[in-house]
């Protein structure tokens, strides 16, 4: 439980804290700004160098398995820390309002990497799936799938995930990062990964049906990156979310609909 020690200090506390949530912006748009040059750059490459299927590494392949895992890694951080930001600064925050000695900037960090380690292993899953349909020849040069059922499959699938039960607690849970902190809260530098593990695991709940679509429209169409990166942001961060969830799945489950009737 977390109780915030508000004795004294106020004026310093506060010019610390704008000072430490500055710092803390700045260091998450340096790694988010890297996170999307790297995908652009490798977006870019891909293009300039006109590969077919054929001629591309196969995800299978050692080398490429990893180049495909450090590419969902990388995208990962670019999508998901914009919508995380508030909940790590405020972890930020409460440590410095609770009378924490010494710098927060380390904590904030620790906790922010538990939070990027729950996405890596996610990008592990979501290798190990681009290795999988690429080996049944069901992934197009622009890594989205190939067949229509599947992709009208997946549409519909991740619509009505967004109505389910566990992404309505899931998206509750990243939306209310300070009954979290009130609920879990556990103090220094294991309690800081440990809650950036458990965060992390309810945003992948919330948010990882929405990643697959990045195999209909295309792994590497950062116009697509872009646009789900910004719904989870609308939908994690802004009023009206249960609107924002529903509206969405009808989208997803039309979209579906309508890409089996093309078949």
């Amino acid at each position: 439980m977390v109780s915030l020690n508000a004795a004294g200090q106020v004026g310093g506390i506060e010019t610390v804290l704008r000072k430490d949530r500055w710092l803390a912006v700045l260091g998450l748009g340096v790694v988010v700004v890297l996170s999307w040059l790297y995908l652009w750059y490798s977006a870019a490459g891909m293009d300039h160098a006109g590969m077919t299927m054929e001629s591309m590494p196969r995800a299978t392949h050692a080398d490429a398995l990893l180049l495909t895992f450090v590419m969902w890694t990388v995208m990962m951080a670019g999508m998901m820390l914009p919508s995380a930001a508030p909940t790590i600064i405020m972890y930020g925050t409460l440590v410095r309002k609770n009378g924490a000695v010494g710098k927060v900037l380390p904590g904030v960090w620790v906790f922010a990497g538990g939070y990027l380690v729950m996405w890596t292993l996610f990008s592990v899953a979501a290798t190990l799936l681009q290795a999988g349909l690429e080996y049944a020849s069901l992934l197009t040069p622009a890594m989205a799938t190939a067949s229509a059922g599947l992709g009208a499959v997946t549409l519909i699938a991740a619509g009505v995930y967004q109505l389910t039960p566990l992404k309505d607690v899931c998206l509750g849970k990243c939306r209310n990062p300070l009954q979290f902190f009130m609920t879990r809260w556990r103090a220094g530098t294991g309690g800081a990964f440990r809650m950036g593990l458990e965060h992390g695991a309810w945003c992948v709940g919330c948010c990882w049906a929405l990643m697959l679509l990045l195999f209909v429209a295309g792994v590497m169409n950062l116009v697509w990156v872009a646009l789900i990166a910004a719904f989870v942001f609308i939908e994690k961060v802004f009023p009206g979310a249960r609107f924002v969830t529903r509206a969405s799945s009808a989208a997803l489950i039309l979209a579906g609909l309508f890409l089996l009737t093309r078949i």
